[in-house]
């Protein structure tokens, strides 16, 4: 346990931490701003927050996906706040489903880069979990001055329409409302699902709209007329029924909801929640301030579980990696969690950020076995700076052993969850489940870094590169002119380390509080319980 003035000193920091989250969530949240917003409303239309509000049940939990896409992006197109979108798992009629909802004030809803990446997360999560999708269209369509980078490739804006069609066969409910604009390919998003509402006067679809139709074939048509509520629900049948506002539409989606039948589910274990034992606050006092300096993980995993009740898997053993079992909100999990820790090498005590041994490697790739045998999800909480690396290392075959735990990790066919609790380095992330290993949740705390290694170590090697490279050019290095390079490097890498520009590209679905981490994960593991496990566990060839 920390000092109290420590306790004290981490506590304010982290809770400041928090709050600055907080603050950065609301400004977020308004979207293009009041005055866009003002604008909705005196067309008769809901924002695309409100619609989802209205939709979802009263008093329940909604998890936001990708509050913070786009953050600090497209400065010079004036940004895309939550990239242009809002994308979320709630309930509707007591329901489990995934939500997207177009931001109509942000750029009319146009779809940036960002803004098909999130959509695409969102169609992952319910083809992962087998869960139903609302989308609420409110779209001005592609973002011109950015469609080379969202129309052609694989994981562009016409990736959505093969998911659309892909969740069909597999018999996925799509349920699509057509709010505001819905024009050219996203057309097909809504029409593409299994029932399409449109709202009267204020929605529209259509492949072109009146301009371009007549440039392109000189004919003269209004919106309304080419591709209206009255048009596509009495005359082309494109649509199923038309509403009078928002509100209307959105009850009757509930009432689909309501009247759905039950599917089958993967069988997670579940007993009744309870709350840590231990004050889960607590968390802020003891997660250290520095990112490098050592704490005790079980203390933050008590304020995690139930009833502070952890049962730990070997360990005197590999004491770098903390395996074991618990429950969170009653559902039973596997834990494996990084321990910083203080090392004694040749050069005296060093803070190691939770680097991973051979035997703590060998650890977890049996303890991920044992869950999968047992099917039970799992639940990584990261604070890796990677592989232990030098002479004793490689001889011990930590390659060998470091493959053992990532094999066993990416071929789990248990759903797994992941939190970034502080440092995320390397070949660690990966180890430790990252982006790349398909969590089916991926949050991370405002204490988080991500990247290839710690600012200073690639600082300083980022430098010593770029001094190599200006000597070559027959330049002299002061050591002012060294002091500037090491300061200008370091402040543009330690901005690529925030878990908001990591965030703001979708490496992680979001940035919570982390008293947020127990309902993060029940909700995730109540989402993957949808969907069966047909896979068996396979580690394939594992040298030994």
């Amino acid at each position: 346990m920390a000092t109290d003035l420590e306790f004290n000193k981490n506590d304010d920091f982290n809770r400041l931490q928090v709050a600055e989250l907080r603050s950065k969530g609301a400004k977020t949240k308004l979207g293009g701003g009041k005055a866009k917003i003002a604008a909705q409303h005196k067309k008769g239309k809901l924002t695309a927050r409100e619609r989802i509000s209205y939709l979802v049940d009263n008093n329940s939990e909604f998890l936001e996906i990708g509050l913070f896409a786009g953050e600090g992006m497209y400065a010079e197109e004036g940004g895309c706040p939550s990239g242009g979108t809002v994308v979320g798992i709630g309930y509707v009629s007591g329901r489990q489903c995934v939500l997207v909802a177009n931001d109509a004030t942000v750029k009319a809803g146009a779809w940036f880069p960002i803004t098909a990446k999130k959509n695409m997360r969102a169609q992952e999560i319910a083809m992962e979990n087998r869960l139903p999708i609302i989308y609420l269209v409110d779209s001005a369509g592609v973002f011109l001055p950015k469609q080379d980078e969202i129309f052609p490739d694989k994981e562009h804006f016409g990736r959505q329409f093969r998911n659309n069609a892909r969740m069909s066969s597999m018999g996925i409910v799509q349920v699509a409302a057509i709010m505001g604009s819905c024009v050219a390919g996203g057309a097909y998003l809504p029409i593409m699902s299994d029932e399409a509402m449109i709202v009267d006067k204020t929605g529209s679809i259509f492949l072109a709209g009146s301009y371009l139709v007549k440039a392109a074939i000189g004919e003269e048509i209004d919106n309304e007329t080419l591709g209206g509520a009255t048009t596509h629900c009495e005359i082309s049948g494109v649509t199923d029924n038309k509403f009078a506002s928002d509100e209307a539409c959105l009850d009757y989606i509930k009432d689909i909801f309501a009247k759905m039948g039950t599917t089958p589910r993967a069988g997670f274990n579940r007993e009744k929640p309870q709350a840590p034992k231990l004050a889960a606050e607590e968390i802020y006092g003891l997660l250290p301030r520095n990112a490098v300096k050592p704490y005790n993980m079980h203390e933050i995993i008590k304020r995690l579980v139930d009833g502070s009740d952890f049962q730990e898997y070997k360990p005197l053993y590999g004491k770098t990696l903390i395996c074991g079992t618990a429950r969170i909100d009653g559902w039973a999990v596997g834990i494996v969690a990084n321990q910083r820790q203080v090392v004694k090498s040749k050069r005296g005590e060093m803070q190691m950020g939770g680097v991973i041994y051979s035997d703590s490697a060998d650890k977890a790739a049996r303890f991920i076995m044992n869950c999968n045998q047992r099917q039970i999800p799992l639940v990584f909480l990261q604070d890796v700076s990677g592989f232990m690396v030098g002479s004793k290392a490689e001889h011990g075959g930590i390659i060998k052993d470091g493959a053992k735990m990532v094999n066993a990790m990416a071929n789990s066919v248990v759903p797994k969850f992941t939190i970034i609790v502080g440092n995320s380095y390397g070949a660690g992330n990966y180890a430790m489940c990252g982006k790349a290993y398909d969590p089916r949740l991926i949050y991370a705390w405002p204490s988080a870094k991500m990247a290839v290694m710690s600012g200073a170590a690639a600082a300083n090697t980022l430098l010593q590169i770029k001094i190599s490279a200006l000597k070559a050019k027959g330049e002299e290095i002061t050591a002012e002119r060294k002091a500037t390079y090491l300061k200008e490097i370091t402040d543009r890498y330690n901005e690529q380390l925030s878990p908001y520009y990591a965030a703001a590209r979708l490496w992680v679905d979001g940035i919570i509080d982390p008293l947020e981490t127990r309902k993060v994960i029940s909700m995730g593991i109540e989402a993957a319980n949808h969907a069966p496990i047909s896979e068996r566990f396979n580690v394939g060839v594992i040298q030994t």
